[in-house]
């Protein structure tokens, strides 16, 4: 599933009873963001970084492998 999918997906509202605003407003436990949405951004910039110097140094092992035979 692609990502623009995932962010225009919504969740069916619940059917019979009151709004989920109107059920907030009864005193519900609830955050007051709304949905949690954690930034994970730095984590995957790291990855990127880890990858790519990993990859570089399997790479420049077997080049020096080359020149050792």
């Amino acid at each position: 599933m692609s990502k623009t999918k995932r962010k225009t997906q919504r969740r069916p509202i619940p059917a019979g009873g009151a709004s989920t605003e109107a059920r907030r407003a009864e005193g519900g436990t609830s955050s007051a963001g709304g949905e949690f949405k954690p930034n994970y951004t730095y984590v995957v910039k790291d990855l990127k970084r880890i990858g790519l110097l990993a990859g570089s140094l399997i790479l420049g092992l077997i080049i020096l492998s080359l020149f050792l035979k």
